[in-house]
């Protein structure tokens, strides 16, 4: 692997051109067009070293929301798992996929060798972003989860954070080439981290991890969407707000 491709996901300029990519360019315009609400920060305070998130996986708006809602200190070097055959297949996706999110490609054929491996990230140090249901829901609903991140995690012996984003179906439902006009109510809610118990298994783990998220949405769609009933399949009408 070239040097270059190792130290992207490290380097103090990488970092800092990120810092302005993300925090100067990236979340003022998600911010602008939506309405975002951010609950449980206080949850991630005792969190440090090397952690795995993992979250639902809705929209496009998903990334830019969780690593706009994290602290700082915990987004800097935050490697997220992106779809080598979307978002590697062409170099302008490419480079700004790395630029904004420090993308690591993730094979969802299982044909194509993987340059860089999300096990080696973590060996090195670098917490990751993963989405288990491995793209985005086509109605909004929470899909079946891949053992992947439980089994990275549990291995690694590095905590979940989990992490349930509301609303961002409705706001830029897949297929949509920008998010609706009205500033519609989106949210970010982390949740307790997690780690592994021991013995138990990893589809033990992925259980507990996606039944943690359903209940982050359940406790606060109502709060981050107000009077809209928590539904994945509720069309919030152009303009309507809470």
């Amino acid at each position: 692997m070239p040097a270059t491709m190792r130290d992207r996901f490290t380097s103090r300029p990488h970092a800092a051109a990120r810092f302005v990519a993300q925090r100067g360019l990236l979340k003022p315009v998600v911010w602008r067009v939506t309405s975002v609400t951010v609950l449980g920060r206080e949850r991630l305070e005792n969190v440090e070293g090397v952690y795995v998130v993992v979250a639902n996986h809705t929209s496009h708006l998903d990334t830019p929301l969780i690593m706009g809602a994290l602290p700082r200190r915990l987004a800097r070097y935050l490697a997220v798992g992106a779809a080598a055959d979307y978002f590697f297949d062409v170099w302008r996706r490419r480079g700004l996929t790395a630029l904004f999110f420090n993308a690591f490609p993730v094979d969802r054929t299982g044909k194509n060798a993987r340059r860089v491996s999300a096990k080696a990230l973590l060996n090195r140090g670098v917490p990751l972003l993963i989405f288990p249901e491995g793209t985005r829901s086509r109605d909004g609903s929470l899909g079946t989860f891949k053992p992947g991140a439980a089994a990275l995690a549990s291995s690694a012996e590095v905590p979940v954070l989990p992490v349930a984003v509301i609303g961002a179906h409705a706001a830029h439902p897949r297929g949509s080439k920008w998010p609706k006009p009205g500033r519609l109510p989106v949210g970010v809610v982390f949740g307790e981290p997690l780690t592994a118990f021991p013995g138990e298994s990893v589809s033990e783990f992925t259980e507990r991890i996606r039944t943690a998220i359903v209940t982050l949405t359940e406790e606060n769609s109502d709060r981050i969407l107000g009077a809209i009933a928590a539904s994945p399949h509720v069309v919030i009408p152009e303009g309507d707000r809470p």
